[in-house]
C-alpha cells in the first residue's frame, strides 16, 4: 500500500515540479542565449536533434515486453504530435524572442483551462456539477491561476530586499520590450499553450494504445526533428548562424537537447498516462512560484509579499485538485474491487470497456 502511495501520488507529484523546475530554468536560459543573438531556428532544430539522438538508443534498451502490435493509424497520431508539438515551440520561442521568460510562465496559467476543456469534450474527465470531485477540479484551477496571476500583478511590500539592486533591475530591463512586441508575444504564447493542450489529449490517447513512453516520445521527437528541418533551414538562410561557438548559445542548446527536451516530455507523457492531462496541465501555474523562488534565489531578486500570498494560494488551488484526482481515482479502485469480485466468474464490466478502450 505505501509503495502503491509513492509511486501513484508522491512520484508523479515531484517530477511534475522538477519538469516546470527545469522549464523555467531552460527559458531563462534559452531568453539569455537569444539576446546574444541565438537564433531560435537553430535553437528548435539543434535539441530536437540532439533529443532525437539521445532517446534513440534508451527506447530499444528499455523497450517493455508485452507491447501491442504497432500499427500505421498510431503512427499518424504520433506524427501529428510532431506537428502540435513543433508548432508549439515556434509559438513559444518565438513569444518569449518578443517578451520574456516570466510572461511565458504567467500565459502558462491558461493551459489547466485549456485542459480541462479539451478533456470534457473528449470525454476524458467527466462534468457532473453536482459532484464534489468536478467542483474541486474546477475551482482548484480557477484558484491556481488566479494564485499565479497575483504573483505576476501585485508586488506589495518587500520581504527581503535584493541582494543586488543593480543586478536586479539590469536583469529585468534586459528582459523587456516594446508594449507591441509584448502583446505580439502573448499572442503567440497563448497560442503555445493552446497547442500544448491539445498535445496533452492526443498524447493520452496514444499511450491508451500504446503504453510504452520512451518508445512514443523516441518517435515524436523523431518526427518533431524531420518535420523542422526543412522549416527552420529555409526560414533561417543565413548559414553563419548554424555554426554554434562556446558561448551560452551552445549551452542553451545542449542542456535543452539533453535535459529539457528528453526528461520534460518522458515525464510529462508517463504523468500523462499516469493520471491524465487535468493533472499535467494543473502544474502549470506553478512555474510563476518557481521563477519568483529562482529570482530570489540565483539573481538576488527581492521577494514581495505579492509571491508569497500568490504561492500559498496556487497551493490551495493545487490541494483542490489532487485532492479530487486522489478521490476519483479511489472511487474507480472501488468500483474495480467491487465489480471484480463477482463470483459468477465473467470478466468485470468495468475491465471490459477498459480493455475496449471505452
Amino acid at each position: 500500500m505505501a509503495g502503491s502511495y509513492w509511486y501513484k501520488d508522491v512520484l508523479p507529484f515531484s517530477a511534475m515540479v522538477a519538469v516546470e523546475c527545469t522549464n523555467v530554468g531552460l527559458n531563462t536560459l534559452f531568453k539569455a542565449a537569444n539576446l546574444k543573438g541565438l537564433s531560435y531556428y537553430v535553437f528548435i532544430l539543434y535539441s530536437y536533434a540532439i533529443a532525437t539522438l539521445l532517446l534513440l538508443p534508451l527506447a530499444f534498451i528499455f523497450r517493455r515486453p508485452g507491447l501491442p502490435t504497432f500499427k500505421l493509424s498510431l503512427l499518424y497520431r504520433i506524427f501529428l504530435l510532431g506537428v502540435l508539438g513543433f508548432s508549439a515551440q515556434l509559438c513559444g520561442y518565438k513569444g518569449i524572442e518578443y517578451s520574456s521568460p516570466t510572461l511565458a510562465s504567467a500565459m502558462g496559467n491558461l493551459t489547466p483551462a485549456f485542459t480541462f476543456i479539451f478533456a470534457v469534450i473528449f470525454r476524458m474527465e467527466n462534468l457532473a456539477l453536482r459532484s464534489s470531485i468536478t467542483q474541486a477540479k474546477i475551482v482548484g484551477t480557477i484558484v491556481s491561476i488566479s494564485g499565479a496571476l497575483i504573483v505576476v500583478f501585485y508586488k506589495g511590500p518587500t520581504i527581503i530586499s535584493a541582494a543586488s539592486q543593480s543586478l536586479s533591475l539590469s536583469f529585468h530591463f534586459s528582459l523587456g520590450s516594446s508594449q507591441t512586441d509584448w502583446i505580439i508575444g502573448g499572442i503567440l504564447l497563448a497560442a503555445e499553450y493552446l497547442l500544448i493542450s491539445i498535445w496533452y489529449i492526443v498524447q493520452t490517447q496514444v499511450m491508451k494504445i500504446y503504453p510504452s513512453e520512451l518508445t512514443v516520445v523516441f518517435l515524436y521527437k523523431l518526427c518533431a526533428t524531420i518535420i523542422s528541418a526543412p522549416v527552420c533551414l529555409i526560414a533561417e538562410g543565413n548559414f553563419s548562424d548554424w555554426r554554434l561557438r562556446p558561448d551560452i548559445a551552445l549551452v542553451s542548446i545542449i542542456f535543452t537537447g539533453l535535459f529539457g527536451l528528453p526528461f520534460t516530455t518522458v515525464v510529462r507523457t508517463w504523468g500523462l498516462h499516469l493520471k491524465g492531462p487535468v493533472y499535467v496541465s494543473i502544474f502549470k501555474p506553478l512555474s510563476i512560484a518557481i521563477a519568483a523562488a529562482m529570482g530570489v534565489i540565483f539573481l538576488g531578486d527581492a521577494l514581495c509579499l505579492g509571491s508569497i500570498i500568490g504561492a500559498i494560494i496556487i497551493s490551495v488551488g493545487f490541494y483542490a485538485v489532487v485532492w479530487a484526482k486522489a478521490k476519483e481515482e479511489l472511487s474507480e479502485d472501488h468500483c474495480n474491487g467491487i465489480l471484480g469480485s463477482s463470483s459468477d466468474g465473467k470478466t468485470p464490466l468495468l475491465h471490459s470497456y477498459k480493455a475496449a478502450g471505452i
